[in-house]
């Protein structure tokens, strides 16, 4: 437990730290924009290693927040890669954004459980047994790390204080939905790639937890969202397919919400992780960019 305590101390000096930086700027052959890369430790409440891209220069630029999804696993999220949608961050930098990409609590190195020795890792986005899960605080929990970010960005001054976007996907896109409920005055619009929770249980293809508690919830979100969205899903999610997807997008939009949908044909073995991929760009891309010139 000596040694437990002294990894526990030396982690929560590191993320006390500044923010530090390990990128090089890079120019892209097929991009005029030069962009550098950075790993921030975030002095929030939970303290949160951050992936950033960002424009050279001195900003201060808009601010993207993008939003990973969760696995239930403790030992999945040890092994959570610190930065996960790179090239997707990348594109937006060079679009002229300042990306935060936050490892969210419970993952990497935080994710730390071990129940018969009392050890908790800080991971809040469970949602409990799919009798009755509790989709709506995991969301809000997400959320609220979001906000945290918003806010502290903007005291530093190296972010516009209005205009956010807010990026998500699979859980970090139901976190983005759960953001909208709370209509925060920064955020300009939100994008979520393949949203949702409680997909693929017992890892089965297209088996979802309480897939009618997901809808109920997405319309509760709704009520109250007024924040313009973009929501992408593909063909061949297997963990949110077309016809959930569709009946959440109803219940959101009926109750309220402002949300744009698009089904993008199927994607490589599984249209879930269509975000992640290089090669996906040229197809999403078209898609935000003429949703974003929108709310110009």
């Amino acid at each position: 437990m000596r040694s437990y305590s002294l990894i526990q101390a030396l982690l929560r000096t590191v993320l006390l730290l500044p923010a530090f930086w390990i990128g090089m700027a890079q120019a892209d052959d097929q991009a005029q924009r030069r962009i550098q890369e950075e790993v921030w430790a975030l002095p929030l409440p939970l303290p949160t290693f951050a992936y950033l891209a960002r424009p050279v220069g001195e900003g201060p630029f808009p601010l993207v927040i993008m939003n990973h999804g969760v696995s239930l696993n403790p030992t999945e999220r040890s092994f959570f890669p610190l930065v996960e949608f790179r090239d997707a961050a990348k594109w937006f930098a060079r679009q002229g954004y300042l990306v935060v990409a936050p490892v969210g609590p419970g993952f990497g190195a935080s994710a730390i459980d071990i129940p018969e020795r009392g050890i908790y890792g800080p991971f809040f986005s469970k949602v409990g047994k799919c009798a009755n899960p509790n989709f709506r605080d995991a969301g809000l929990a997400v959320a609220q790390a979001d906000l945290w970010i918003i806010q502290y960005m903007v005291a530093e001054k190296r972010v516009l204080p209005d205009g956010v976007i807010v990026v998500g996907q699979s859980a970090g896109g139901w976190a983005s939905i759960a953001l909208s409920s709370l209509n925060p005055p920064q955020v300009k619009a939100i994008i979520t790639f393949a949203a949702g929770r409680g997909g693929r249980v017992d890892g089965k293809p297209n088996n979802n937890c309480a897939p009618d508690k997901l809808v109920e919830t997405t319309g509760e979100f709704g009520r109250t969202s007024r924040v313009p969205m973009l929501w992408i899903y593909i063909e061949n999610d297997t963990f949110f397919g077309p016809a959930l997807s569709q009946r959440m997008h109803q219940a959101f939009t009926a109750a309220g919400g402002k949300a744009e949908y698009h089904l993008m044909p199927p994607f490589g073995n599984e249209g879930h992780y269509f975000i992640g991929s290089p090669d996906a760009i040229p197809i999403w891309s078209p898609l935000v960019s003429t949703f974003l010139d929108k709310l110009k």
